[in-house]
């Protein structure tokens, strides 16, 4: 419905309307429409009070279906908002969320397995942004057991309690020698290209990997290591993934590993790398940024990009609710952009979302952020659970194949692009607010080690009224809150991708709905016929 132009005089009547319905009908109120006394004394009873009853409840009843009317015509802001605001709307939690002491999910060190400290970091950083930056940094560092360097381009003040959480800092060397000749780029590409011939030269003992990232990318840990485990690290492996933005791959490479996103070296590699890495710069100036020279260098190597999707470049603006909540199959490795996403969590800026999602990042990392989805055909109901961000709830049968494509709640990173420029399948947002999901965002998160079960809270964070919607379907709106039980699988990775499926369990508590997460039994299907 449009927007309609509502005059001032409609206004007061309007919020006196909806004063008049929200009071409660009190027969006593009725004494305001009442004559003065004078008249009460000077007729008799039964012709003073008929005639006043009778234009009493005339005046009430025309009143109140002026009232509806207008509500019907010029609906309250906070209903219209409803329909109109962004489709991941805000909303406190409702319960703080739990904490709890770090589970290290990857197998612990009784082989020769990869561990964290066989990881060495290089992450790249300016001073300019370095005080803002910093906070993204110390959401996912562990002072003590990863071990890497911030690299600067200059100095900056160290507080010497605050910055403990933070990996030391080193300074680049000069590269003034350096051509480069990219009109719209920035010098600072050659510095973060050579990060990695500047670790292979400190010498550091015990590496198997060297990993580069940005300031403003977060990295989930136990799923990195259980990515690079699947490789040996003497061979050369150059490990990374690609851009969400079909233009980008086309401009830049379809084989390169975006920077921002993380990538991994083998130290192998690494070492090889670093004895050609400063000639092989110089033979391309023309060049945009660091992770391009550096795919440059490998091909002259002739080592292939080796593509994890977990690795994320988020190339890609506004709300990257859609992105997430349909996560591909594959453990979530890192996120980048954080200073041009949205938070993903509604109503906290970046470092509060990502201090959320360590809660279930500490109890199930494997699991995080992967979809499962399941059907209550009894009322007509298809949901989906991204376990430890959220849980969504469709009227109607939805088949999965659907389900598990992203819906459309970011923009491309080129503005004029349209969705057929993601490297990606995609849904959009529909209009019709009978065709969009009740969302659940995670509120709290508990393990149960006896069980070795985890319990996960997602509440409604959009109070607002949901119209009566045509159809076969029970009402969604009455669930207030969403229940997940699971148990924990570190190992799930070490079998064939699959997703886990989820039933509904009987609840007996009004408002909830209960979910079990695990892994698909025997003959199982997620059907939604």
């Amino acid at each position: 419905m449009e927007d309609q132009p509502v005059s001032s005089m409609t206004l007061k009547l309007l919020g006196l309307c909806i004063n008049h319905l929200k009071a409660p009908q009190n027969p006593n109120t009725m004494k305001d429409l009442e004559a003065p006394d004078a008249m009460k004394r000077s007729d008799p009873p039964t012709i003073r009070v008929l005639p006043r009853f009778v234009a009493s409840s005339f005046f009430v009843l025309a009143f109140t279906y002026i009232c509806y009317t207008l509500i019907l015509v010029y609906p309250s802001h906070s209903y219209t908002e409803h329909f109109r605001r962004p489709f991941i709307p805000s909303l406190q939690p409702l319960k703080t969320l739990g904490h709890t002491n770090h589970l290290q999910n990857p197998k612990p060190e009784t082989s020769n397995e990869t561990q964290l400290h066989h990881v060495f970091f290089g992450i790249a950083a300016s001073a300019k942004l370095w005080e803002h930056r910093k906070d993204y940094i110390k959401t996912w560092w562990r002072p003590d057991e990863a071990r890497g360097f911030v690299w600067l381009d200059k100095p900056v003040k160290r507080d010497s309690e605050g910055d403990k959480a933070l990996p030391p800092v080193k300074i680049s060397g000069d590269t003034s020698r350096f051509k480069y000749s990219h009109k719209k780029g920035d010098r600072s590409a050659i510095r973060i290209s050579r990060i990695v011939s500047e670790t292979v030269r400190l010498g550091v003992e015990g590496v198997r990997w060297i990993v580069l990232g940005d300031d403003d990318t977060v990295f989930v840990l136990d799923n990195l290591i259980r990515v690079l485990r699947k490789y040996d690290h003497n061979q050369f492996y150059y490990i990374g993934s690609s851009s969400e933005s079909h233009i980008q791959n086309i401009q830049f490479s379809c084989n390169m590993a975006y920077g921002g996103g993380g990538f991994a070296i083998s130290y192998a590699l690494a070492k090889v790398l670093a004895q050609m890495q400063d000639q092989c710069i110089q033979r391309y100036p023309e060049l945009y940024g660091s992770d391009d020279r550096i795919q440059a260098c490998m091909t002259e190597l002739g080592v292939p990009l080796t593509k994890e999707i977990g690795f994320h470049q988020f190339d890609v603006h506004g709300n990257v609710f859609g992105l997430l909540a349909a996560h591909p199959i594959a453990p979530v490795v890192s996120i980048h952009h954080l200073d041009l996403i949205g938070p993903i969590f509604p109503n906290v800026n970046q470092v509060q979302a990502l201090q959320r999602l360590k809660v279930p990042t500490k109890l199930d990392s494997a699991a995080l952020m992967q979809q499962s989805v399941c059907y209550d055909k009894s009322k007509n109901w298809t949901v989906s659970v991204s376990w430890g961000y959220t849980v969504q709830i469709f009227r109607g049968l939805i088949p999965a194949r659907l389900v598990e494509r992203p819906a459309r709640t970011f923009r491309n990173w080129y503005p004029n692009a349209d969705h057929v420029a993601f490297e990606f399948n995609s849904r959009p947002v529909s209009n019709d607010v009978c065709q969009r999901p009740l969302l659940y965002m995670l509120s709290n998160a508990l393990y149960n080690p006896s069980t070795n079960q985890t319990a996960s809270e997602y509440v409604r964070f959009d109070k607002a009224r949901y119209p009566r919607c045509k159809g076969k379907e029970a009402d969604i709106s009455q669930i207030q809150r969403v229940d997940v039980l699971k148990k924990r699988n570190p190992n799930m990775w070490d079998k064939a991708p699959r997703r886990n499926c989820c039933r509904i369990l009987p609840s007996e508590e009004k408002g909830t709905l209960v979910i079990d997460v695990d892994e698909c039994r025997e003959g199982e299907l997620i059907n939604s016929t």
